[in-house]
């Protein structure tokens, strides 16, 4: 028969476990970026940090691809490890490239699908070109975190978070800094609209 202080002490666990529970629960969070100015920044990339989540590499695909001599699409956000390939459905050949620090690219004249994609393996934003096209550029944002999202034309982005703070990346196209920028989100209980705003 269990004593007092054995169904005090399981009450205390069932207690935290409850709480602990009910904390984890995640809420809808709307995360609006606006810039200095106070304007929304539309078409702007925000990736979320869940504290207590261990970012794992991701084995997932995607494509950037170039149609109507212009990159498709010009903001690509992906987790590092993702491997990204730059079809061609043009019928002139591109020269994909990329002199960035997260990624150096160097895809040459081509038609068609290159053979191997390129894995994103370093968080960070990668400007890309045409060597052939100086007009054509695009973006790959790369972030260590699955909980991601792209911003609305009211810089708006949605996501179910658990509550507590939470560490943000984002990053906007025209931004004086090629680097992803570093914010903190603190979530309520309730969820709601957070406001954040980014540098120049």
């Amino acid at each position: 028969m269990p004593t007092p202080l054995h169904a005090l002490r399981h009450a205390l666990i069932s207690a935290a476990l409850a709480l602990g529970s009910l904390t984890a629960q995640a809420v809808p969070v709307t995360v609006q970026l606006r810039g200095p100015t106070g304007q929304p920044l539309a078409g702007a990339a925000v990736a979320i940090e869940v504290k207590g989540r261990v970012g794992k590499t991701s084995t997932a695909k995607a494509d950037v691809g170039q149609r109507e001599r212009q990159f498709t699409p010009q903001l690509l956000i992906v987790q590092t490890g993702t491997a990204v390939n730059f079809p061609n459905f043009d019928t002139v050949r591109h020269h994909v490239y990329s002199f960035s620090p997260i990624k150096v690219i160097d895809i040459k004249l081509y038609t068609g699908t290159p053979t191997e994609p390129v894995v994103f393996d370093k968080p960070g934003v990668a400007a890309l070109g045409c060597n052939i096209h100086d007009r054509m550029s695009a973006h790959v944002v790369v972030v260590d975190t699955p909980v991601f999202g792209r911003t609305d034309d009211k810089g708006q982005a949605s996501f179910d978070l658990p509550a507590g703070e939470h560490a943000v990346k984002a990053w906007r196209p025209g931004q004086k800094s090629p680097t992803l920028q570093s914010l903190k989100l603190d979530v309520p209980a309730a969820g709601g609209t957070s406001v954040l705003t980014l540098a120049d």
